[in-house]
């Protein structure tokens, strides 16, 4: 049996700078941003159900999913991000199961940004926040994304709140500036994560 760690943050809390530092460390790591992209590829059942629900509108003249376009439908109505939920999640979830399932490891990595939101329909046996302030958060995604500070806290506010999710947490780390601590404290749960991997491989047997 496999140990299943749901890796989850909000956006610009470093959830990429964990995951590999993780990886680093040989640990199975499946990031549902990825298999995002992959259930919407050009020839996908999944982009031929959002070309059908919203129109060739969303299709670039590539042939791929044009996002700023979907995003356009989304943001203006709750229905139509329902009904884009309902085409995606199921098949990430899926594609998800399946990764996991030829991935191996004594344990593994599930990086799942809307762990919150979702009400944990990934099952997981435990969950790993990484943690930073959100004043910290705002100024990363002006930074990196180039957005407004306006733009980015409208980010944040459709997103599960920093109380919400440390209240899932079996695990926190703090990513407020320190690199070095960051490193620290993936040592740290590695050998804890391969510990209870073990504790639970001998109580299968």
């Amino acid at each position: 049996m496999t140990l299943r760690i749901g890796l989850t943050g909000g956006i610009a809390s470093g959830k990429t700078l964990v995951s590999r530092l993780f990886a680093a460390r040989g640990v199975p790591v499946i990031d549902t941003d990825e298999l995002a992209r992959e259930v919407v590829e050009p020839g996908t059942q999944g982009l031929a159900a959002i070309r059908d629900r919203f129109g060739a509108s969303v299709i670039g003249a590539d042939g791929r999913l044009d996002r700023r376009a979907l995003r356009e439908h989304v943001f203006r109505s709750s229905e139509a991000r329902r009904d884009l939920e309902a085409i995606t999640h199921p098949r990430i979830r899926a594609l998800l199961e399946q990764r996991s399932a030829t991935a191996g490891g004594p344990y593994q990595i599930l990086v799942i940004p809307l762990l919150a939101e979702t009400g944990r329909r990934t099952p997981v046996d435990r969950v790993l926040v990484v943690d930073c302030p959100e004043s910290l958060q705002i100024e990363r995604l002006m930074r990196r994304d180039g957005s407004s500070r306006e733009q980015a806290e409208a980010i944040l506010a459709a997103q599960a709140s920093r109380a919400e999710r440390l209240a899932l947490a079996d695990d926190v780390i703090r990513n407020d500036g320190d690199p070095a601590a960051v490193e620290t404290a993936v040592a740290a749960l590695h050998q804890r994560y391969l510990a209870l991997a073990a504790e639970a491989g001998a109580q299968a047997g």
